[in-house]
């Protein structure tokens, strides 16, 4: 159903901009507003501290392919069908994508960056999606030779291609800017770190750091690891595990690494929301700043995303809207929220009407500090690429239970974790009988659910 909320009503006759800044391999605490104790993301932080952040922010596919096509499309996976390997998004889900509808509603649609999902049509389509289309190279994920012969960051071509763009917009049109960063992805195909290790940064951010002895990973302790099932253990979690956390000296120049990165991007966000500034287009732009899935930093003996944990499924999500008033308003939202809901949000926020077939909601009415019954109390979590060192599984994330059944395993391997008692999801209780009730209707649940969602 689409909501109009009454706030937004009283703007309809200037539609705002939208910039909406999308991260790769992010978790959520990973940013200084979120209480990281070490990396310094200034310019998120002020978006954070003048905005609404979503502390329970999760995404329902924890890999490139099928987050982005969630993104796009508002859907998931088990709707769009759409992740690496797969035959490319459908014509029918592209039409109902956020930049497809914006720009037959009148806005001008740019996107920059790491594009990741192959289009049915693919270059029709995306000449119906976007007036400025700049996405990145895949050869050169993040040094790209430029034409007098020089080498510039992908992030900060990123930053020129944004403000390119921006400088050549007015307030007479409303646009839409979607900024898809490479940072904060690993080099996959380097096992050897060197200096900049598996994270390669900008020059400009390339002392920060330099002298801070990065903490152990959480949840470090080898029998963490150990207490998993030989499916996972012998995953691309573990195998990736050692190119890059396994030994104390690859830890170092790799954590060094990522948060020079992610301080890196940040810097260009300033530079963007700058030039915003400056063509006085500022305070009419609306900024959603996201991740398209977790990240483990050697986080249970693991590396990568793929898996049912909050490390996999979490992320950062930030929306600021300069025309609300932030007095007296609560900054941090607990409510879950999804990536699939960031669709129909920049849809509400342009008043484009929210197509039926989308799954996730608008965020406007938790923006505009309403009451909102009833709120989402559950959401499906899958991941079906074929990979066969990336083991499948559905299930369903509540506030207090998980439940995931990776069921590609003979037999099909299930975890039920309990969130209020063991928040580190320590601890499989799939096998106790004092959870059997609960974990039948867990299964129920999710059974239910993905049916649902597949069907309608």
């Amino acid at each position: 159903m689409h909501v109009r909320c009454n706030n937004y009503e009283n703007h309809k006759e200037d539609r705002p901009n939208v910039l909406f800044i999308l991260i790769d391999d992010q978790r959520n605490d990973v940013i200084s507003a979120a209480g990281h104790p070490i990396v310094k993301t200034p310019t998120v932080d002020k978006l954070a501290n003048n905005g609404v952040m979503f502390s329970n922010a999760f995404v329902t596919s924890p890999i490139c392919a099928a987050s982005r096509a969630s993104i796009f499309t508002g859907l998931y996976e088990s709707k769009h069908n759409y992740t690496f390997g797969k035959e490319a998004l459908k014509r029918e889900f592209i039409t109902s994508s956020y930049p497809y509808l914006l720009k037959r509603s009148g806005y001008t649609t740019g996107f920059t960056g790491k594009f990741g999902v192959k289009l049915e049509m693919h270059d029709s389509m995306l000449m119906e999606m976007f007036d400025f289309f700049k996405p990145s190279a895949k050869s050169t994920p993040y040094f790209g030779l430029l034409a007098d012969g020089s080498k510039r960051h992908s992030s900060e071509i990123r930053g020129d291609d944004a403000v390119d763009f921006i400088n050549n917009q007015t307030s007479d049109k409303p646009f839409c800017l979607s900024i898809s960063f490479n940072s904060v992805h690993a080099v996959d195909a380097n096992t050897s770190p060197g200096n900049e290790g598996h994270y390669p940064y900008p020059k400009i951010v390339s002392d920060m750091y330099a002298l801070v002895e990065m903490p152990k990973p959480k949840l470090s302790d080898p029998g963490i690891y150990e207490s998993h099932p030989d499916f996972l253990k012998n995953s691309l979690n573990r195998e990736r595990y050692f190119w890059r956390w396994d030994t104390e000296e690859k830890y170092q120049i790799n954590m060094r690494a990522y948060l020079r990165m992610i301080s890196g991007y940040d810097n260009v966000i300033n530079r963007v929301l700058t030039a915003l500034k400056e063509k006085d287009l500022d305070k009419n732009t609306v900024i959603i700043f996201a991740a398209d899935n977790g990240y483990y930093m050697g986080n249970r003996g693991f590396a990568g995303k793929w898996t049912h944990y909050d490390e996999s499924l979490r992320v950062p999500l930030i929306i600021f809207d300069p025309r609300l008033s932030t007095k007296g308003a609560v900054n941090t939202s607990q409510k879950i929220v999804l990536n699939i809901d960031i669709t129909p949000t920049i849809l509400d926020i342009a008043g484009v009407s929210i197509p039926e077939i989308y799954q996730g909601r608008s965020l406007l009415p938790i923006l505009n500090n309403e009451k909102i019954e009833p709120w989402r109390e559950r959401f499906l979590i899958e991941h079906r690429m074929e990979h066969d060192k990336i083991p499948k599984y559905v299930g369903i994330h509540e506030e207090r239970y998980v439940y995931a059944n990776y069921f590609q395993q003979n037999p099909a391997y299930e975890y039920l974790h309990d969130l209020k008692k063991d928040p580190n999801q320590l601890i499989n209780l799939k096998n106790d009988p004092h959870y059997l009730s609960i974990l039948e209707k867990m299964r129920r649940k999710c059974e239910s659910l993905e049916n649902h969602l597949k069907n309608n």
